[in-house]
This record gives structure tokens, sequence and C-alpha cells, in this order.
């Protein structure tokens, strides 16, 4: 009885050790919470589509394709309460190039960006869309204590099958803190 008393003891001693040791800093995934999200995303007329990720290892020069403007920074206010987590946007989006048109298959948008701090790295990014306008939200993670990104400024890649957005146009809008990004897309 001793010896499985003993194993018993040493396996919750590991276990508990390779948690707190491995475990991601943050929050953990809420399913709960993220379905009253999307539940109240709908209410207010918004729909999200998330976004794939991508950093090139060797970036080309960005060469804008449609017209883009400068837009305010942040998001608007009934989308930024709704949403479970304030997101860390970057501090500011720069160059920006993104087709004007999007007739099936992948929509790329490729886009330089600075964030406030080095110890932040861009996580996750989704699209909001409601009527004939669409947010492209981008959220940074803190990484954790020691680590640091090598540079503050970087270039993102993101894209998303087009067949996801009803035929349109729509005017999109790639928040940052302190100053975006805008111009419009036609979807055929």
């Amino acid at each position: 009885m001793k010896w499985i008393v003993l194993a018993i003891a040493v396996f919750v001693a590991l276990y508990t050790f390779l948690t707190l040791h491995y475990r991601k800093p943050g929050p953990g995934y809420l399913p709960y919470q993220d379905a009253k999200q999307r539940a109240q995303l709908a209410e207010l007329g918004y729909q999200r589509i998330t976004l794939r990720v991508d950093r090139p290892a060797d970036p080309r020069p960005i060469v804008a394709e449609a017209p883009v403007q400068p837009a305010a920074g942040g998001l608007p206010a009934d989308l930024l309460h709704t949403l479970l987590l304030p997101p860390l946007l970057p501090a500011t989006i720069g160059a920006v190039a993104a087709a004007p048109v999007a007739d099936g298959g992948n929509y790329r948008i490729t886009f330089s960006c600075t964030r406030d701090d080095s110890h932040q790295d861009l996580a996750t990014a989704a699209l909001y869309v409601k009527g004939g306008e669409i947010w492209v939200v981008t959220d940074c993670e803190l990484l954790s204590a020691g680590l640091v990104t090598r540079a503050r400024a970087e270039v993102i890649e993101l894209s998303f099958a087009a067949g996801a957005l009803a035929p349109g146009t729509y005017r999109v809008t790639l928040a940052g803190a302190r100053a975006g990004r805008a111009w419009t897309v036609q979807v055929h």
C-alpha cells in the first residue's frame, strides 16, 4: 500500500511541476465566453472570420495595389465593448499591399507594423464584417519573461478565403492603436 501512495505522490508532484513550468502565459481558451462573444457579435451585426497569419522570412518590398489612405487608430466602440478581451493592437500600421478586387481564392493583405514594446508579438488576426465595413484586427500577445522580438517593426501577411464574404464593395480598415490604414475592395 505504501508503494501506491508513494507512486501517487510522485505523479502529482511531477504533474504539478510540468503543468506550472510549461503552461502558456495568459488566459486559456474559454469556450463558453467565446460562444457568448460570437452571439453578441451576431446581435450587433458583425461576422468574425479568422485570418491566417504568416511572417515571411525574406519579405519583399511592399507595393500598394489598391489606393490606401490613413485611418484613425483604435476600433469602433460597439466592437471594442463586445470583445471578450480588448486586443493589444500594433502601435502603427505602415505600408499596405492588398488587391482592389477579390474574385475567389485567397485574399492576401501584406503590411508593415510597429509595436510599442519588444516584449509583444503578433498572435492572432480576425476580420469583423458589418455591412460594407471590414475591420482587420490583429492581436499581439505579451512574451514570457526574458523573451524579446528581434525588431519592433515587421512585415506580416494575412490571408483568408474571399468566398467567406458576400459579393459587394467593402471599406477595409486595418486597425492600429494610434494609426491604421484603409482601402476599398470589390468582392465578386
